[in-house]
C-alpha cells in the first residue's frame, strides 16, 4: 500500500506540473526554462564549441513541446501513469486530477482527512484480499501440478520414492562416508522448477556451497543423509519437504522442486577440500603472475639458451 500511495502522490505532483504549463504559472516556467537553456548553452560553448549543432539536436528532440519543462513534465507524467495503470487500472482520472489540483492549490477538499484515510484503508484491504486470493489459487495450481509430476516421475526408470514422498535417482553412487544431520557438507547443486526453469545453481557460479545438513530444507536433509561422499543424485522434492505454501524468492507457493546434487565432501573432508581449493587457487594466482612476466623472461631465456649453445 505504501508503494501505491507513493506512486499516486508523485504522479499527482507530476500531472499538476504538466498541467500548470497552461495556467498563469507559464511565465514563471518559461523564465525558469530560459535560465536552464542559457546555462546549458554556456556549458556547451565551454565544453565543445559546437553550439549550433547541439542546439539543433535539442530542438529536434523536443517533439511537440516548446519548452524543456513541458517535455519533461509530460515524459515523467506519462511514465508514471503507465506504471500506475498496471496496479490501478480502474482509477478515475478526471476525479484524480481534480483531487490533485484541489490539494496542490490549497482549495477546500471534497473529502475530510478522515474520509481520505478511510478510502485509502479500504483500497489497501481490497488489494490485500486480491493478493491473498491470487496466492491461494497459485498454491492450489502448483500443488496439483506437483502431484501430477511426482506421480508420473515415480514410474520412470531408476526413480525411487521414500516413505516421506521424496523421490531420487542415483546418477553416481559415490563411495565415501554418509553425513549425519550435524555434519558439515560441501555440495554443488542446481535447482529448477518442474517446468525446467533454473532458479539457482552453484555450477553456474563456479563455487560449491558448504553448510550443516540440518540447516537446509527437509527434502535435502533426507537425501543428503542417504548419499555417500562423491555421489551425484537427482532429487525431486514435494512442496511440503521444500518451501511449502509460503514459497520464497523465485519459488512460488506449493512448488515441487528438482535438484541435481553432487556431494563433494563430508565432515573433516570439507576442510581438506577447502584447503586444496585454496592451494590450487594460490598456484593459479602464482602462475598468472609468472605468466605476466613472460615477455621479459623470454628475452633472458633466449640469451641463456644462446650462451649454452655456444
Amino acid at each position: 500500500m505504501n508503494k501505491l500511495v507513493s506512486v499516486a502522490t508523485l504522479s499527482a505532483l507530476l500531472i499538476l506540473t504538466g498541467c500548470s504549463n497552461g495556467s498563469d504559472d507559464n511565465d514563471q516556467a518559461d523564465q525558469s526554462n530560459n535560465d536552464q537553456q542559457q546555462s546549458s548553452q554556456q556549458a556547451d560553448n565551454t565544453g565543445s564549441g559546437s553550439e549550433n549543432g547541439d542546439n539543433q539536436q535539442k530542438d529536434g528532440d523536443k517533439g511537440p513541446f516548446k519548452s524543456d519543462q513541458a517535455r519533461l513534465s509530460y515524459a515523467i507524467g506519462a511514465t508514471m501513469a503507465q506504471n500506475m495503470s498496471q496496479d490501478m487500472s480502474d482509477l478515475d482520472l478526471d476525479t484524480f486530477t481534480q483531487g490533485i489540483r484541489d490539494g496542490y492549490n490549497g482549495k477546500e477538499l471534497k473529502l475530510s482527512q478522515d474520509q481520505i484515510s478511510q478510502a485509502l484503508k479500504q483500497y489497501q484491504q481490497k488489494m490485500i484480499a486480491q493478493q491473498q486470493q491470487k496466492q491461494k489459487q497459485e498454491a492450489q495450481d502448483n500443488k496439483a501440478a506437483g502431484e501430477k509430476f511426482l506421480k508420473q516421475n515415480a514410474e520412470k526408470d531408476g526413480v525411487k520414492t521414500t516413505d516421506s514422498g521424496l523421490q531420487y535417482k542415483v546418477v553416481d553412487q559415490g563411495d565415501g562416508p554418509q553425513p549425519s544431520a550435524d555434519d558439515q557438507v560441501k555440495v554443488d547443486y542446481e535447482g529448477k522448477t518442474i517446468d525446467g526453469k533454473v532458479f539457482d545453481s552453484s555450477y553456474k557460479r563456479g563455487q560449491p556451497v558448504t553448510f550443516q545438513v540440518n540447516q537446509v530444507i527437509e527434502g535435502w536433509q533426507q537425501a543428503l543423509q542417504m548419499m555417500h561422499e562423491g555421489a551425484t543424485w537427482m532429487i525431486y522434492v514435494p512442496a511440503d519437504l521444500a518451501y511449502g505454501q509460503g514459497g520464497t524468492g523465485p519459488i512460488g507457493p506449493n512448488q515441487t522442486l528438482i535438484f541435481k546434487v553432487h556431494l563433494i565432501a563430508v565432515g573433516d573432508d570439507v576442510k581438506s577440500s577447502d584447503d586444496s581449493t585454496a592451494s590450487a587457487q594460490g598456484s593459479a594466482d602464482q602462475s598468472a603472475q609468472t605468466g605476466s612476466n613472460d615477455d621479459s623472461s623470454a628475452n633472458d631465456s633466449d640469451a641463456s639458451a644462446s650462451a649454452a649453445s655456444n
